[in-house]
């Protein structure tokens, strides 16, 4: 039995995922000074606040529609992705648990954030989100290799 996922509740939000990404790469290309002053420093929180919100609407989407798959816990969406085989096992442990732990930070606890933490993640992180649009991508073209398909 196959199980079906909704493309329009995917691809809205990996258009939306990569304009984000544009963006903090243009916010990486500023000094650390210039970063982590100001506006600067805010609108790249509320980027990558929003990028990894819509890593995880996906992973649930997807997930909710596997046997065994709903999670309602950042982290579980995360690790359920790779027992899944939605993406690698070593994808799910090195890139999309600690991407829930910042989605976490993000939201909850937003004051223990500092700016050399996201000038870093900026700098050295973002293509984990790109590596997971990527096994997306994959999904949404070859369903079947996932025992999904898609409306």
């Amino acid at each position: 039995m196959t199980h079906t996922i909704l493309r329009e509740a995917i691809i809205p939000r990996i258009d939306g995922i990569k304009k984000n990404v544009k963006r903090l790469h243009q916010l990486g290309k500023l000094k650390f000074m210039e970063f982590s002053s100001g506006d600067s420093y805010d609108l790249a929180q509320h980027h990558l606040r929003l990028a990894l919100e819509g890593v995880f609407h996906i992973s649930t989407h997807i997930l909710s529609r596997l046997p065994g798959g709903r999670a309602v816990e950042y982290k579980e969406i995360a690790r359920k992705m790779g027992d899944m085989k939605i993406v690698p096992k070593a994808f799910s442990t090195k890139a999309l648990i600690p991407m829930a732990g910042m989605r976490n930070m993000l939201v909850h606890a937003y004051a223990d954030i500092d700016p050399e933490m996201l000038y870093d993640i900026v700098h050295e992180h973002l293509d984990d989100i790109e590596t997971f649009l990527k096994h997306i991508s994959k999904v949404v073209k070859q369903p079947h290799k996932f025992g999904i398909d898609i409306n």
